[in-house]
């Protein structure tokens, strides 16, 4: 099941049948929607009976995973005369790179609901048109979102009816937070890098990458941004100086994002058996943590999720110094009660990918994101057309404002 909270709509059953809605679709007001929206969430979280389902807790903020680009919109959809909320959508407009230094202007689409009782209606398609068109206003070329694969009614909707396409596919790494440390070796040194420097540092290691924006500064600057960290050998301590550009032959670098100061999320509806063995596991693990034990975190109550982003490693020992650094991410999190696992989305062809820990049955390889270009179809797809260019860089930089 993907973290991301796309589109998630289910059919209604065939043979009910009903009359067209009237449907209204405006700007989100806090003071008049607030309420009506964590009421329209906690509906659609509810998952297929009798099986574990991850519901997200947007901790009485509607708007808080859009909340820290510069511009943001949320839209509703009121239904009826007396304006029942029945269905809400978000969008962030960013500039970002296509690959090759080339920044263009880009909507990101997520958290679509639709009311149970109101689904089918086309209440999806009227408000990804009604965004698209805001996206349009505020100079967006290109708008895309991003689901599980498996989620087909988000899929068909964005690339049947709203005239998305599938365009690239991610793998989510997702690493428990045990009750152990992680040990890391004592040749490995771990320097904490300020915003300014790690900034300039990816501007030139992600120059050529997809989907790197043009405000690293404001997120590496932003207080949910717990620091940029590089790996090196502890060696090549006395000689490396990377304000000066001097770097040892392999290091390792990340960055950290805590979003559980934005969202919390929590497994519901797993049996009484697999409750159990959790936190079984988790007691031993805490009892005797010489035996480093793969044990569960307690996901059973609202966690939180640290992000890893801007991963990137160089030299023969590139991959040993990305473990032992996520190794250093993961023994911050054990310090911190809060959170509950450590997530990093990464494209299928970057090479950092196979160096990232993670639990392949909490993990899941294909997280789709889907395209649409919103500048005027009519016309001919020219030449530098995202579509039909190939970047240059395996590396796709996932924004962990998008998480």
């Amino acid at each position: 099941m993907s973290l991301k909270i796309a589109a998630e709509i289910y059919p209604k059953s065939p043979s009910e049948t009903v009359k067209e809605p009237l449907v209204v679709v405006k700007e989100y007001d806090e003071d008049r929607h607030k309420v009506a929206v964590e009421r329209l969430e906690r509906l659609c979280e509810v998952g297929q009976s009798g099986k574990p389902s991850l519901v997200t807790d947007l901790m009485g903020d509607p708007i808080c995973r859009i909340r820290h680009f510069q511009l943001h919109v949320m839209l509703v959809a009121e239904y009826g005369e007396e304006g029942e909320v029945v269905g809400v959508i978000r969008v962030c407009v960013k500039t970002v790179t296509r690959g090759n230094s080339v920044y263009i202007k880009l909507a990101y689409i997520l958290g679509l609901r639709v009311s149970p009782r109101h689904r089918r209606f086309g209440i999806g398609t009227k408000l990804v048109e009604h965004l698209e068109e805001w996206c349009k206003k505020k100079g967006a070329k290109y708008a895309y979102m991003a689901t599980d694969c498996t989620n087909e009614p988000s899929v068909n909707l964005f690339t049947k009816k709203c005239g998305y396409s599938k365009f690239r596919t991610l793998t989510i790494l997702v690493q428990p937070v045990h009750a152990h440390y992680k040990p890391i070796s004592s040749n490995v040194a771990v320097l904490h890098l300020p915003p300014r420097l790690a900034g300039s540092m990816y501007n030139h290691m992600f120059a050529n990458s997809e989907f790197y924006p043009k405000d690293i500064e404001l997120i590496l600057s932003n207080k949910l941004n717990l620091g940029t960290f590089m790996a090196i050998p502890k060696k090549y301590l006395s000689r490396c100086d990377p304000k000066r550009g001097i770097l040892p032959p392999s290091y390792a670098i990340l960055s950290v994002w805590n979003t559980k100061d934005v969202f919390k999320l929590q497994v519901k509806g797993v049996s009484p058996l697999a409750h159990a063995c959790c936190v079984g596991t988790r007691l031993l693990d805490e009892w005797m943590p010489w035996l480093r034990l793969p044990s569960f975190p307690d996901v059973f109550r609202p966690f939180g999720v640290y992000f890893l982003y801007g991963l990137h490693m160089e030299g023969k020992r590139g991959a040993q110094l990305m473990k032992s650094l996520c190794g250093f991410v993961h023994n911050m999190a054990r310090d911190d009660g809060g959170c509950g696992a450590i997530v990093a989305e990464l494209g299928q062809r970057d090479p950092v990918r196979d160096a990232v820990p993670h639990w392949s049955k909490f993990s899941w390889a294909e997280d789709m994101w889907c395209i649409k270009n919103l500048e005027d179809t009519k016309k001919d797809i020219q030449e530098s057309d995202w579509f039909t260019s190939r970047s240059s860089s395996p590396v796709i930089f996932v924004d962990p404002r998008d998480f």
